[in-house]
């Protein structure tokens, strides 16, 4: 995934589209990430239905995500009386 500052993707703006062909670009203010540029049939794709994990995880790009999920919890099973 490419990240690119306000001011660069102001100033070279071709490069910003081409990189987002590529997948979604990451633009920055002061540091902080405040927008993202992609495709439009990227953009259709995800505003187009319901999102889930694995309609993100399909889009170009997407191995640079870097997910902090929590972990699992297994409960103990529990005995059932089928009689």
């Amino acid at each position: 995934m490419t990240t690119m500052t306000s001011r660069e993707a102001n100033q070279d703006f071709s490069r910003a589209k081409r990189e987002a062909k590529n997948g979604p670009v990451i633009i920055t203010e002061r540091g902080e990430p405040a927008n993202v540029l992609m495709t439009y049939d990227d953009y259709r794709r995800l505003a187009g239905k319901r999102q889930n994990i694995l309609d993100l995880l399909a889009m170009p790009g997407a191995e640079d995500i870097e997910l902090d999920l929590p972990e699992r919890k297994i409960e103990r099973v529990r005995d059932i009386d089928l009689s």
